[in-house]
């Protein structure tokens, strides 16, 4: 599986999707934005361009994916210097304080679709000591709405997905992510349906001052 099939396809068309998303939503290039399970830069290659040097960061916990990223994406993009490597972080943690910024967006696409309620919560745990008071993160995540029986596998269209509650790909509902966040600085907006081709929905999750 090469670097693009690892972190789920459809390389441009979720990649410009997240870049157009986050300036519709207010992204300026003088934001500092992390990008939370950057992998091989889908996303970044895009943010890069658009924001100022120096100004994305990213973590994620694969190694393999960021140095294939770098070699095959930014590298031939001619973007290598607008990422220095101290921006990038290996950790499984969510430990966005070790980068000694404050950030100003965050970005988790197709995190939360991957973690255990309780790796969530540690996501949730570590980035506010990241963000400014009033920063943005903006996380997908699988949707289970209410009225269908969370236990049994749900399928979504677009895209043909099939998540579950107990095994990767998991699927939420809103109020689960919410009790999740419970005590956590953090005012919550779901969002929804935001143009995803794989039906990811959209929350927005303000870093409460």
């Amino acid at each position: 599986m090469n670097h693009r099939d690892a972190v789920g396809g459809l390389w441009d068309e979720i990649g410009e999707l997240q870049l157009r998303f986050l300036v519709a939503q207010g992204l300026e290039p003088g934001h500092r934005l992390l990008d939370v399970g950057c992998g091989s830069f889908r996303a970044g290659v895009r943010l890069l361009r658009y924001l100022d040097p120096s100004h994305y960061f990213g973590l994620d916990a694969n190694a393999g994916l960021i140095e294939a990223g770098l070699k095959h994406e930014v590298g031939p993009e001619g973007l290598l210097e607008r990422l220095p490597r101290e921006n990038l972080l290996v950790t499984a943690l969510f430990e966005a304080h070790r980068f000694g910024v404050l950030f100003d967006v965050a970005l988790a696409q197709s995190v939360f679709t991957h973690l255990t309620a309780n790796q969530i919560r540690r996501c949730l745990v570590e980035l506010p000591r990241a963000m400014k008071p009033g920063a943005v993160l903006w996380a997908t995540f699988f949707e289970c709405p209410e009225g269908l029986p969370e236990e049994q596998p749900l399928r979504h269209e677009p895209g043909g997905i099939t998540t579950f509650l107990d095994q990767d790909p998991f699927h939420y509902r809103e109020e689960d992510l919410r009790r999740i966040a419970a005590g956590l600085p953090w005012e919550i907006t779901k969002i929804g349906a935001w143009g995803h081709p794989r039906d990811q929905r959209m929350l927005r999750l303000v870093r409460a001052g």
